[in-house]
């Protein structure tokens, strides 16, 4: 897996991930934990809801999110993630939906605070197999510079 560095990143470049298969079983194991909510829990409720079925709670969703950002290619030289921006969950998750992220470079700029660093605002995009969005997002990140490298011109 190739790591690039600040310097060779370009705004417009995309990155992608998956596709990720979510599985009935997975959605209600993580709802009982985590959201026991019964739409996310529960078949017979999950029928009467207005979605008429089972689906991963907005938490399973924004999880398989991160899970995807770590695969990524091509894959950055991450030094932590600042925040997310914009997160709309536009569409349900159900059960046997394969997720896919793809993730577009908006911004690049030179950290004032810390110069081996270069700060990427990017545009997030998790969808399912029918290209339906599930999932957008602006996330904030942390990148490494390349050791040596001169302060990138701000964008």
């Amino acid at each position: 897996m190739t790591n690039l560095y600040f310097e060779e990143l370009e705004i417009g470049s995309r990155s992608t991930a998956g596709p990720y298969l979510l599985g009935k079983d997975e959605i209600i194991r993580f709802a009982k934990q985590y959201d026991p909510i019964p739409r996310h829990i529960d078949e017979e409720a999950a029928a009467k809801s207005v979605f008429g079925g089972l689906t991963a709670s907005g938490s399973n969703t924004f999880a398989v999110y991160i899970l995807l950002s770590s695969q990524l290619q091509p894959h950055y030289q991450v030094l932590m993630g600042l925040g997310w921006e914009e997160l709309k969950l536009t569409n349900p998750v159900r059960p046997g939906d394969a997720l896919d992220l793809e993730m577009t470079i908006l911004e690049l700029r030179a950290s004032k605070s810390k110069p081996e660093w270069g700060i990427v605002r990017n545009k997030n995009l998790l969808r399912n197999q029918k290209r339906e969005t599930v999932l957008e997002c602006i996330s904030t990140i942390f990148v490494a510079r390349r050791p040596g490298a001169d302060a990138p011109s701000a964008s």
